[in-house]
């Protein structure tokens, strides 16, 4: 009784070292915020929705400026 006692915590014991469980840790995105965009922007239109684009790059407004979106 005592042997399969201590055999049945053993076996517990042991199983605590192997997790199933990973972890997954996510880098916050950059987010790029221009208060005014260049005199030089053009409004584009991409699916219906208003974009700003200015050297390659496009924007996206939002409250408080432009922000950087890729498309």
């Amino acid at each position: 009784m005592r042997t399969a006692f201590l055999l049945i915590f053993i076996f517990i014991f042991s199983l605590s070292f192997n997790s199933c469980v990973t972890t997954v840790r996510a880098t916050p995105a950059k987010v790029v915020v221009v208060k005014k965009l260049p005199r030089t922007h053009k409004v584009v239109y991409v699916k219906g929705q208003r974009y700003y684009t200015c050297k390659g790059k496009h924007y996206k407004k939002i409250n408080n400026g432009y922000v950087l979106v890729k498309i």
